[in-house]
């Protein structure tokens, strides 16, 4: 084992003393992070304007300042409050004065608990954007609640209960909050967030980059003839190729670790259970490595190898899902599902929705299953290479 030590020890000594190693596995793929970031997922953040909404409503109306407090009392919009008479609401929005307009009829309360149909009027200005919209779609919740009321007392009155139990009876349908809550979650299959996505998808494009500084120095060392001076010498047939793939394994190790640990830092993302994600990032760098190895075989020159290795990154980068999620029916999804880059994106996604060890076997067993196969094909290839 010293000899392999010693000599992938030196081969990572010449790879950092490399500028375009250090380059190519974290400044291009950080700044890429930053670029995208500010581009693609800073547009998706909507900031939600003031806006003033104009209304009318009888005075000592309980209901109807129920339906008023859900629209002018949002957390998420600035609501101005511009109380006036009713005939003066609809001049205020054509006039626009005000973006929305809301007249609640005299007798609300009472048409609500008694049955009866009443109609609330909502005027929208020409300019309402979004925030229009949210304040009418509360109301609109609002109003769908009360109409309960209106069916329960409905209901009451083909019963023949009193004038007074169907009030009561409404008003309780009406106002009584939610039989059911809805909760928020994250299940373990939740896809990654956008700043997520970007940092773990540049992470996996640029691994199949970096792998190949150490294996695909083989084709180079070929060609310079240095690879033939090496087996000459008294050491064992497929060390040189061994170490190789050592050097590259631990670049990738390295550079996928430190892209994912700053990424998160500069981005305040977590991906999750540290454990889960390190067996991620190491069988995805396996299947990179191997991969690089079949490069390896079918490439004649230095050149070839490169160019060969260029394709395959962006194909399987962006088929994985690097710059932005790509699915897929029939075999087309199938494919998709067993490229390496798209399982250890999918790893990534459950381990940043809470799932552990025991949630990722999928992914780990795809990237697995390509690695072997990969090193199986990289065995079974004729070197084109080595015939030169």
């Amino acid at each position: 084992m010293r000899p392999l030590w010693i000599m992938t020890a030196s081969d990572l000594r010449q790879h950092v003393r490399d500028r375009s190693v250090v380059i190519f596995a974290l400044i291009v793929p950080l700044a890429l992070m930053l670029v995208f970031n500010v581009t693609f997922v800073g547009s998706q953040d909507v900031e939600l304007d003031e806006i003033t909404v104009a209304w009318s409503a009888p005075a000592d109306d309980e209901l109807a300042a129920h339906v008023l407090d859900a629209a002018l009392g949002l957390d998420a919009i600035f609501v101005r409050s511009m109380p006036m008479v009713a005939g003066e609401v609809r001049a205020a929005v054509e006039s626009g004065e005000a973006a929305l307009g809301v007249v609640v009829p005299e007798g609300f309360t009472a048409a609500v608990t008694s049955g009866e149909a009443v109609v609330v009027e909502v005027v929208q200005g020409e300019d309402g954007g979004i925030e229009t919209a949210v304040v009418i779609s509360v109301m609109q919740s609002v109003l769908d609640q009360l109409a309960a009321g209106t069916v329960a007392a409905t209901a009451g009155a083909q019963l023949g209960l009193p004038a007074e139990q169907l009030a009561a009876i409404a008003q309780t349908a009406a106002t009584a909050g939610p039989a059911i809550t809805l909760t928020e979650g994250r299940a373990s299959a939740e896809q990654l967030s956008g700043s997520a996505s970007l940092v773990a998808g540049q992470a996996a494009l640029f691994l199949l980059f970096t792998a190949g500084f150490g294996v695909l120095g083989l084709v180079a060392e070929r060609e310079q003839g240095t690879l033939a001076r090496l087996r000459s010498m008294p050491m064992r047939r497929g060390l040189v190729v061994a170490a190789k793939g050592l050097g590259s394994y631990i670049l990738g190790v390295v550079a996928t670790t430190v892209l994912l640990v700053v990424g998160s830092r500069l981005f305040d993302v977590s991906f999750g259970s540290p454990a889960a994600v390190a067996v991620l990032v190491l069988c995805v760098v396996a299947s990179a490595v191997s991969l690089m190895f079949v490069i390896a075989r079918v490439a004649r020159t230095a050149e070839q190898a490169s160019i060969v290795q260029s394709i395959l990154a962006l194909v399987l980068g962006m088929a994985g899902g690097s710059f932005f999620p790509i699915t897929g029916s029939g075999l087309a999804g199938l494919l998709l599902d067993l490229n390496p880059i798209a399982a250890f994106l999918r790893g990534l996604g459950i381990t940043y929705g809470g799932g552990g060890l025991g949630a990722i076997g999928t992914p780990v067993l795809i990237m697995l299953g390509f690695a072997v196969v990969c090193g199986a094909a990289s065995r079974l290839v004729p070197d084109r290479g080595g015939d030169r």
